[in-house]
């Protein structure tokens, strides 16, 4: 149990940080961006900051998906990587079919992996929304300024 705990939550952490390191980088890269995208036209240059940041969010789930099923494969869970990536991916984002289940002896690492995936997508939502919510502020105060 202790085991499956610490595998977990070493899980949960290196996903937290990867999503924290790659938005920081992210919210870098649309700094640098920022005179160019606070100019008119405003509407074409959020769609564009919209669809940069649902790849982000994208990225985020992929490493994380991929990183759990990696470890079902090194813990020796599952025979075949697509079973693993299925599961990681059924469990993360918490469809919960149930048609393939985690041997009892790791059955707390599918909670663990349900848990992280919606910690991570309440995340990167809230950074997604804080983004465009800064962009488009951004965006009026210049307006404003300006007439």
């Amino acid at each position: 149990m202790f085991v499956q705990i610490a595998i977990g939550s070493t899980l949960l952490v290196f996903s937290i940080m990867t999503a924290a390191i790659t938005f920081w980088v992210l919210e870098r890269r649309l700094g640098r961006l920022r005179p160019w995208l606070v100019r008119a036209p405003h509407a074409p240059k959020l769609m564009l900051v919209l669809c940069v940041t649902a790849l982000w969010v994208l990225l985020q789930m992929t490493i994380a998906v991929w990183t759990w099923a990696f470890t079902f494969m090194a813990l020796g869970v599952f025979d075949a990587l697509e079973t693993s990536v299925y599961f990681a991916l059924v469990a993360f984002t918490t469809l919960g079919f149930g048609d393939i289940l985690l041997p009892v002896e790791w059955r707390l690492l599918g909670g663990m992996a349900a848990l992280n995936g919606l910690l991570n997508i309440g995340l990167v939502t809230a950074a997604m929304v804080e983004t465009l919510r800064q962009l488009r502020l951004q965006q009026i105060a210049i307006q404003d300024r300006d007439t």
